[in-house]
């Protein structure tokens, strides 16, 4: 199917945060709200997007597609990710675990661990936990984002904020040379941004793809961080922000 370059570009905005706005896309290609309202009714006729209130969403079936590929990207280096980070976690602890492709596999290897305490606000992780009698699982109050589970906003930021637990494992979802993290969400990165407030250990868990993406929502810097765990690290200067912060820095693929 052929899109024009600003109906691919807004697909894509909307494939990253669940939904677009009117007056968001027309302050980002400086165009008046008329011209937007014209492309997400094309894109709605083209049943690429459904239309709503000031804006436009991903029909369910789209997103649970994207939350599928994501999934499978890099399936076997998400898998020694999470088999590092579990190895750093001790039976009897108390966690937090967030939103994310990579941090569902960290919950995957950690099934054999005894008498954890597991908070989350992630629906796949509280699912995939919760049948496992050694387990205590909390899941966090919210908005449910459809597109990945993921539980959202100011009710969850509060929630999260009742609770001082020994690890957290987070995930973000692009990383620049400097240290920094980012997201798509503004309300998934003040919960991600709550958890690291709120851990005596905090494991950063992350694929080298991340090295390759940006996102327009800051979380924080790596040096917020007291272990990053990823595949490889293809940047020498990311490497050297990590020692010069003291961040431990594990390639589970090397």
């Amino acid at each position: 199917m052929f899109l024009a370059p600003r109906h691919e570009e807004i697909l894509q905005i909307a494939k990253d945060q669940g939904r677009v706005t009117v007056d968001g896309l027309a302050a980002r290609f400086h165009v008046t709200p008329q011209t937007i309202r014209k492309d997400l009714n094309d894109l709605c006729d083209q049943r690429l997007l459904t239309r709503i209130h000031g804006g436009a969403l991903l029909p369910s079936g789209i997103e649970n597609m994207e939350y599928e590929a994501r999934r499978e990207l890099k399936a076997e280096e998400k898998s020694a990710i999470g088999r590092a980070a579990a190895e750093l976690i001790p039976d009897k602890a108390s966690l937090f675990i967030n939103i994310g492709t990579t941090t569902e596999a960290v919950s995957d290897a950690l099934l054999d661990h005894r008498d954890l305490m597991v908070i989350t606000n992630n629906i796949n992780v509280a699912n995939r936990m919760r049948v496992y009698p050694a387990f205590e699982v909390i899941i966090a109050s919210g908005v449910v984002r459809g597109s990945d589970g993921g539980i959202v906003g100011e009710a969850a930021v509060d929630f999260i904020r009742q609770f001082k637990v020994d690890y957290a494992v987070i995930g973000v979802s692009a990383i620049d040379e400097e240290g920094a993290l980012f997201d798509f969400d503004y309300r998934e990165v003040k919960v991600a941004q709550a958890i690291i407030a709120n851990a005596r250990h905090v494991i950063l868990v992350s694929d080298s793809s991340k090295f390759d993406r940006s996102a327009p929502v800051r979380i924080g810097h790596v040096s917020q961080m007291d272990t990053f765990i990823t595949d490889r690290c293809p940047s020498a200067a990311f490497r050297a922000v990590c020692e010069e912060a003291d961040v431990r820095l594990v390639e589970a693929c090397r």
